[in-house]
């Protein structure tokens, strides 16, 4: 039976959003192509008319990743009120996003892996960094942009430092001691 355009439109949509969480949740070797077809509840023999390969696979997927993120940023910042870069930092720094990590930064779960990858996912790593790190750029102190610029990497460094080694100790107290201590020194004086 012949597919739509709609239905190919929206079984594509179910792949990359099983393949952008299955991925940072088990990682780019941790999941081969049938098991992600069959999360997506549709059966490998349309994969690669979809997608060519699992790279093209990982590229978009990471991409819509990057994208879930800002959206999620800057819902984060509205809500922050007078204390943007306090709430975004609140909400990134969380046991709930160190539990769910299919669900969250793609940099924190697949940061190492995409360094060994192709030049394609690398730039979707790059342009995905760069918007993020662009978005707290216009929240961190500071009046010259070069500043902000080295405040924000730092600040972005120093988050998903912190998220990475919370997720990686088997010590609750650790864990929660390391995204505090992040919190406490990114948050500007007053903010926290």
């Amino acid at each position: 039976m012949r597919v739509t355009r709609e239905q190919a439109a929206q079984n594509r949509e179910r792949v990359l959003e099983a393949a952008a969480r299955l991925f940072r949740e088990r990682g780019f070797d941790g999941i081969g192509v049938a098991d992600l077809m069959k999360s997506a509840g549709l059966t490998h023999g349309g994969f690669y008319g979809q997608f060519g390969s699992k790279e093209a696979l990982m590229e978009q997927a990471c991409a819509r990743a990057f994208e879930v993120s800002l959206a999620r940023w800057l819902r984060c910042i509205e809500d922050g009120g007078d204390a943007p870069l306090a709430a975004l930092t609140r909400a990134y720094l969380s046991p709930l996003h160190r539990e769910r990590v299919g669900e969250g930064c793609a940099i924190a779960a697949l940061g190492t892996e995409a360094a060994r990858q192709g030049p394609g996912l690398r730039r979707v790593f790059t342009e995905g960094t760069r918007a993020l790190v662009d978005l707290l750029s216009s929240l961190v102190p500071g009046r010259a942009k070069a500043v902000k610029r080295q405040r924000a990497l730092a600040t972005f460094a120093a988050m998903v430092g912190a998220l990475v080694i919370a997720r990686a100790v088997d010590d609750e107290t650790l864990s929660q001691e390391v995204l505090d201590a992040v919190q406490a020194s990114v948050s500007p004086p007053g903010e926290g």
